[in-house]
C-alpha cells in the first residue's frame, strides 16, 4: 500500500493531488501581536499564557463542560483569525483540435497550447497589522504563483490581496491587504514548547467550508520529511490527529492558549483525504520567514556547501562513530563557505554554535537558519579527534550545490564486507575500500574511477578501513593518486586535488 505525500489546497477545476514542497529557525520564544499603536508591527517577548480552565474532579458532566467551555473560548479567539485564501492562476495546457490528435499526436509538430484560468482555495493566518496593511500567512503552494488573490475573512467580509513574498523552499508565502477597520490578529507561540498528546485544533476551510476547527492531539514533534516524499528538509514538521483535507494549507495549527503554533502545509494520504496524518510547519521556523517578507520581500537561508548523509552500519562501524551522534560530510565543495573553513570530506558534524547536531536533517536545518555572512562555531570529528572550526555561511541561491564538477571528492565508500567480496568477485586476500557511488560529472568522477573499483592505497598509503580513505584523501597534497583493483587489474589513477 502506497502513502503518497499531497498538498491540501483544493482547486476547483477538479481534485488535484500533487506532492508538497515545503527552513527553520527564528525568533524563539517570542510572538507577533498587535499594538495599541495601529501603525506598527509589535515583536515582543512571550507573555504568561492565558489562564487555562480547572477542570473539576469526581464530576464526568462539569469536566465534559469545562472541556467544552474551553474548546468553544478557542474557536471563538482563533476562527477569526484565519482567513479563506482564493486564488486564480494562469496555467498552460497542451490544445487538441480532435481526439485523434490526443491519442496519435498531431503530424508536423508539437500539438498547440493554450492558457486556462485555475481557481484554487487554501487558508492564512493573519500575523501582523502595519498602518491600514494586513499581512496574512499562508503556503507558497496556495499562493505563490497566483495571478489574483482574494481574501474572505470569517466575517465575510471580503478583500483583494497582493503577493508580499513567496518562499519555496519551506513552503511559505506572505499576503497582504489593506483594510482601515478593525482586523483581528494571530497571536504566534511557541513550537518548540509542545509535546506529544498536547491537545492542538486546525483552523481552515477544508474543501470549501469555510471557518472550519477540528480538534486533535501532537501525535509527533520534529517530524521530518521522508526521503523522496518531496518536501523540503529545511523545517521539521508537527504531525497531529486533527483532521486536516485540501483546502487547510496555510491555516493555522493551534493550542490551548489560542496561540499558533503551526502552519498546516500537508497530509499523508492513500486517496488525497484526512486519515490522521497531518503535517504543520512549526511557527518558530516561519516567524523569521515573516520578518523577511516584510522586510525583503524574500527570506534569505545560508549555504554550507556540503554533501551529507547517514552512514550505513558498516561504514559507521568502520569509522568508529556507530555510537555517535552527528551529520556525516560525505563531499565538500570547492570554493564553499564549507571548504574555506577548513570541513572536509569524512568529517561528522557534532555541534553548531549552541546547537547539538543529531543527524543531516539537523545540520541541513541549522544551517539553513544561520545569520547569511556571520561567522559560526562548528564542531566536528575528525579521524577521532574533536575539531572546532570557525564557519562564515554564505547565502543561498538558487544555483547553489548545481555545480556537480566542483564537488570532491564526489564519492561514496564501502567498508569491504563479505557479501561486497562475493559480488565483486575478490579474493580472501584482498583488502582495501569500496567505491560504491561516484557522481559522474563530480571531480573524482572524471578521473575515471568507477563504481566497485577497490582503493587499495592514496598516494602509496595503504587503505584498510574508511578511516585511512579519508586520511590520505585529506592529506597535503597538490596532487592524488588512487591505486585500485579492478576486475583482477591493478591500476594507479591520478588527478589534481582541488584547492578547498
Amino acid at each position: 500500500m502506497n502513502t503518497n505525500i499531497h498538498k491540501i489546497i483544493r482547486f476547483s477545476v477538479a481534485a488535484v493531488l500533487i506532492a508538497a514542497l515545503s527552513l527553520g529557525g527564528g525568533i524563539l520564544g517570542s510572538r507577533i501581536t498587535q499594538n495599541n499603536t495601529p501603525t506598527e508591527t509589535v515583536f515582543q517577548d512571550s507573555v504568561q499564557p492565558a489562564s487555562v480552565t480547572t477542570l473539576p474532579s469526581g464530576d464526568s458532566d462539569a469536566v465534559a463542560r469545562a472541556f467544552q467551555e474551553k474548546f468553544r473560548d478557542i474557536a471563538a479567539t482563533t476562527l477569526p483569525e484565519v482567513v479563506e485564501v482564493n486564488v486564480t492562476s494562469t496555467v498552460t495546457q497542451p490544445a487538441f483540435s480532435s481526439p485523434f490528435d490526443f491519442f496519435f499526436g498531431k503530424p508536423g509538430g508539437k500539438p498547440q497550447e493554450r492558457e486556462y484560468q485555475q481557481r484554487g482555495l487554501g487558508s492564512g493566518v493573519i500575523v501582523a497589522k502595519k498602518g491600514d496593511t494586513v499581512y496574512v500567512l499562508t503556503n507558497n503552494h496556495v499562493a505563490g504563483e497566483a495571478d489574483k488573490i482574494d481574501v474572505v475573512l470569517s466575517d465575510k467580509r471580503n478583500f483583494t490581496a497582493e503577493l508580499v513574498g513567496a518562499d519555496s523552499m519551506m513552503d511559505l508565502a506572505l499576503i497582504s491587504f489593506t483594510a482601515k477597520e478593525d482586523i483581528p490578529v494571530a497571536v504566534l507561540g511557541d513550537s518548540d514548547s509542545l509535546a506529544e498528546g498536547d491537545w492542538v485544533f486546525a483552523v481552515g476551510n477544508p474543501l470549501g467550508f469555510q471557518s472550519t476547527i477540528t480538534a486533535g492531539i501532537v501525535s509527533a514533534t520534529y517530524r521530518d520529511a521522508q526521503p523522496g516524499s518531496g518536501m523540503s528538509g529545511i523545517t521539521s514538521y508537527i504531525q497531529t490527529d486533527a483532521a486536516i483535507n485540501q483546502g487547510n494549507s496555510g491555516g493555522a495549527l493551534v493550542n490551548l492558549d489560542g496561540e499558533v503554533i503551526g502552519i498546516n502545509t500537508w497530509i499523508a494520504s492513500q486517496n488525497g483525504g484526512n486519515i490522521g496524518l497531518g503535517f504543520a510547519i512549526p511557527i518558530n521556523d516561519a516567524k523569521r520567514a515573516i520578518m523577511d517578507f516584510i522586510d525583503t520581500g524574500s527570506v534569505s537561508y545560508s549555504w554550507l556547501g556540503v554533501q551529507t548523509g547517514e552512514p550505513d552500519t558498516s561504514l559507521a562501524a568502520d569509522l568508529g562513530i556507530e555510537q555517535k551522534d552527528g551529520a556525516f560530510i560525505y563531499s565538500v565543495y570547492s570554493n564553499s563557505p564549507a571548504a574555506k573553513a577548513g570541513l572536509r570530506p569524512g568529517d561528522v558534524v557534532t555541534r553548531i554554535g549552541d546547537s547539538e547536531i543529531a543527524d543531516s536533517n539537523a545540520l541541513v536545518r541549522n544551517v539553513a537558519s544561520l545569520p547569511v555572512g556571520k561567522s559560526t562555531d562548528f564542531t566536528v570529528l575528525r579521524d577521532g579527534n574533536s575539531v572546532e572550526l570557525s564557519v562564515k555561511t554564505e547565502k543561498r541561491e538558487e544555483n547553489s550545490g548545481s555545480d556537480v564538477s566542483a564537488l570532491w571528492p564526489g564519492i561514496n565508500i564501502a567498508p569491504l564486507t563479505d557479501d561486497i567480496r562475493n559480488q565483486l568477485s575478490l579474493k580472501k586476500k584482498d583488502e582495501g575500500i569500496v567505491i560504491a557511488a561516484i557522481a559522474p560529472d563530480s571531480i573524482a568522477g572524471g578521473s575515471g574511477l568507477q563504481q566497485g573499483d577497490l582503493v587499495i592505497s592514496i598516494n602509496s598509503e595503504k587503505v584498510e578501513n574508511a578511516r585511512d580513505f579519508y586520511r590520505g584523501l585529506n592529506a597535503p597534497s597538490d596532487e592524488i593518486q588512487f591505486r585500485i583493483l579492478r576486475s583482477g587489474r591493478e591500476l594507479t589513477i591520478g588527478f589534481t586535488k582541488p584547492e578547498l
